[in-house]
C-alpha cells in the first residue's frame, strides 16, 4: 500500500501547539540516502535490541579524520589511550564530532560533506560518530535508544577530556536522530561541550519527550529547522527548542525542493556551506507569526558557521538561494 509523504503546511509550529502536536500512526521516512520506508510509530520496540543497547550505550564506532588523513579513517576507541595517542589526535586542535540519522552509517552522504567543508577551513579533527548498530533497527526502536547511545557518545568525551582535551574544543553536530543524539552526549558532559547543532531535530516521537535536544546541552545550542510542518508536520520537529533556532526560509519548505525529503536534508547542506562560507545570516523574530510572514526585522546572527566562541539566543529567519552555496 502507498502511503504518501508527510504533508506540509505554511503554517510553522507554535511552541505551545508542541505538546499536542500528532502524526499519523503510518509515516514515510528516509534513509541516509533519500530511500523512503513506511514506518509504523505505534509498531512494537524490539526489546531485546533495545536492552543491548541500553547495557553497552558506549558501543559507537568513532573514524577520526584530519588533514593528515582526510579520507582514511583512523579508529578511535573508549578507553583505549593506545589508539588515541597512535592516531593523528590533536589535543590543541578543535574537535567536531558528527553523528547521521536513521538507517544510515558513517559512509552517508552528509559525513564527508560536513568533514570536506571543515577542512577547506582549517586543521581540525573531525570524528564521524557510527551508530548503525542502533540507527539501522526499525524507527520506533532506534529512537527509544537514541538517548543511551548519546550517552555513550558523552563518555567518550569525557574519556578525551580525561587524556587533556578541553570540553570548549568541541562541536557537537548532528542530524535528525543524530540531533537528539547529540543533545544527550552534551548533557552527559554536564552541558560543558562549546557547541551543539541539531540539524532539523527529527519530530516524530520527539515533541513531548523530556530526551529531545534542548538549549542546555552545551554553552552554546543551535538548532536549523528546514521541514518543520504543522497539522501532519515535517520530518523535524518544526519549533524553537534550543538556545538559538533558525528558521531558513520560513522553516518549512525549501527553495528548489518538492518533497520532505529535500527539505530535511537541506539542513545538512546549509550547514557545510555556512562552514565554508560562513555567508548565511538571519534576523531576530518577535513571533512565528513574524517567521511565516518574513517581516523579521531584529539582531542578526550567521547561521551555522565553525565558530566555538559562538552565542546568541532567540528565533531567526533567513532566506536562501536554492543551489550551492545556497
Amino acid at each position: 500500500m502507498f502511503i504518501p509523504v508527510l504533508a506540509v503546511s505554511a503554517i510553522p509550529l507554535y511552541e505551545e501547539d508542541l505538546e499536542s502536536r500528532t502524526y499519523p500512526r503510518y509515516i514515510q521516512m528516509p534513509d541516509g540516502e533519500g530511500n523512503l520506508h513506511t514506518v509504523d510509530l505505534e509498531a512494537p520496540v524490539d526489546e531485546a535490541a533495545l536492552e543491548e543497547v541500553l547495557r553497552n550505550p558506549e558501543r559507537n564506532q568513532y573514524f577520526l579524520y584530519t588533514r593528515r588523513n582526510p579520507t582514511n579513517a583512523q579508529t578511535l576507541i573508549i578507553n583505549d589511550q593506545g589508539s588515541i595517542r597512535a592516531s593523528n589526535f590533536n589535543f590543541n586542535n578543535p574537535v567536531v564530532f558528527v553523528a547521521h540519522g536513521w538507517l544510515s552509517k558513517s559512509e552517508t552522504s552528509l559525513n564527508p560533506a560536513i568533514r570536506d567543508a571543515y577542512f577547506r577551513r582549517s586543521d581540525t579533527n573531525v570524528i564521524i560518530v557510527d551508530w548503525r548498530r542502533l540507527a539501522m533497527m526499525d524507527y520506533v526502536t532506534a529512537m527509544r535508544g537514541v538517548p543511551a547511545v548519546g550517552r555513550g557518545l558523552g563518555q567518550f568525551i569525557n574519556f578525551l577530556h580525561s587524556m587533556g582535551l578541553p570540553y570548549n574544543n568541541v562541536h557537537l553536530v548532528g542530524f535528525s536522530l543524530g540531533s537528539h543524539l547529540v543533545g544527550n552526549a552534551g548533557r552527559e558532559t554536564g552541558g560543558r561541550v562549546a557547541r551543539v547543532t541539531g540539524l532539523d531535530p527529527a519530530g516524530p516521537l520527539w515533541t513531548s519527550s523530556s530526551e529531545r535536544l534542548r538549549g542546555t546541552d552545551g554553552v552554546y545550542v543551535e538548532a536549523i529547522h528546514t521541514d518543520g510542518g504543522y497539522t501532519v508536520g515535517g520530518l523535524g520537529i518544526g519549533t524553537a527548542i534550543a538556545q538559538a533556532d533558525f528558521f531558513p526560509n520560513g522553516g518549512i519548505s525549501q527553495p528548489g525542493c518538492l518533497t520532505n525529503i529535500c527539505n530535511h536534508n537541506r539542513a545538512w547542506e546549509l550547514f557545510a556551506a555556512s562552514v565554508s562560507y560562513n555567508h548565511l545570516i538571519g534576523n531576530q523574530c518577535d513571533s512565528n507569526l513574524q517567521i511565516t510572514l518574513n517581516t523579521c526585522r531584529g539582531a542578526q546572527l550567521h547561521m551555522g558557521n565553525d565558530n566555538l566562541n559562538k552565542r546568541g539566543n532567540g528565533m531567526f529567519r533567513l532566506d536562501t538561494d536554492r543551489r550551492y552555496p545556497y
